[in-house]
């Protein structure tokens, strides 16, 4: 007899308070019932239980014995969960939240891919700089940027998020192309809002120095920064996945290339208990892939 449907008899036994109940429950006869009880008995040469003609009692080790019965049946159960779930192709509804200019620039081209690779998951991805709750706002997985808190997410690295120093041949046709950091109080530096910062931390080998920056524009939005550079308006600090097709395409000018300029770490985190989900182990398999 299979050890593992005698201990589900014994189990059902003890808690239905007879084998013929748990017979009941099982589909099989007492006279069965009863033999995988003898058997389980006859393994361990321990008796489990008391029986007589109105009711049964469970012996001491009996007690321990259930108890340990009904732990290594749930190990089984979920690994059995665990390998079916892992057959299953992904499918259903995936919810993520992820930093808007991550999401605009690098995300959203690659996710053609994603999604030809698994064409019965939809994605709907939420575009935001805010740290979302996951369990109160009902997301799966978020992209992060930046030093993450001690927060019981599960996370994986994906590749720094690196910046960059640019500006448009226009605006150093007009105002001069600065030839160290320090050059760039002279300048129009475009600032992001509301957070605009009067220094931007530039490294030169030796060590990294805050420089002083100042300008006429601030804008909240990376994207509009981008087009303001674009536009000659000054020289923008921003995400190189934000810069980094401008200045390929000869519209904006990388500055400072060999200099060290901030990069934040940057992951995909995610319940520790969701990950089991196919739907959601392909997206964070494919965004670590796609972007380690």
């Amino acid at each position: 007899m299979d050890v593992f449907d005698s201990m589900r008899v014994y189990v059902l036994a003890v808690e239905k308070g007879s084998l013929s109940a748990a017979a009941l429950a099982c589909g099989i006869s007492a006279t069965m019932a009863g033999n995988h009880l003898r058997t389980l008995e006859k393994r361990l040469g321990m008796q489990l239980l008391q029986r007589t003609t109105r009711r049964q009692h469970l012996t001491p080790f009996g007690q321990d014995y259930y108890t340990r019965c009904k732990e290594i049946l749930r190990l089984v159960a979920e690994t059995d969960a665990q390998a079916q779930n892992q057959q299953l192709a992904p499918a259903g509804r995936l919810r993520v939240t992820v930093p808007v200019t991550f999401g605009t620039e690098a995300l959203m081209p690659a996710l053609p891919a994603y999604l030809e690779r698994y064409p019965e998951v939809s994605l709907d991805v939420s575009l935001s700089d805010r740290v979302v709750d996951l369990v109160e706002e009902g997301f799966e997985a978020a992209v992060r940027v930046g030093e993450l808190p001690d927060s019981g997410l599960i996370a994986q690295a994906l590749a720094p998020y690196r910046l960059m120093v640019c500006a448009s041949p226009a605006y150093l046709e007009r105002r001069g192309m600065p030839l160290q950091p320090q050059d760039l109080g002279q300048h129009e530096c475009l600032c992001f809002a509301p957070t605009a910062l009067t220094h931007w931390r530039i490294g030169d080998g030796e060590g990294a120095s805050r420089v002083p920056v100042s300008g006429r524009l601030q804008v909240n939005q990376g994207q509009a920064l981008r087009v303001a550079a674009v536009h000659g308006l000054g020289i923008v600090l921003q995400p190189a996945i934000l810069l980094e097709a401008e200045v390929r395409a000869g519209r904006l000018v990388q500055l400072f290339p060999h200099h060290e300029l901030p990069a934040r770490p940057m992951n995909v985190v995610y319940l520790p208990d969701r990950y089991r989900s196919p739907k959601l182990r392909s997206f964070v398999d494919f965004v670590v892939e796609r972007f380690r």
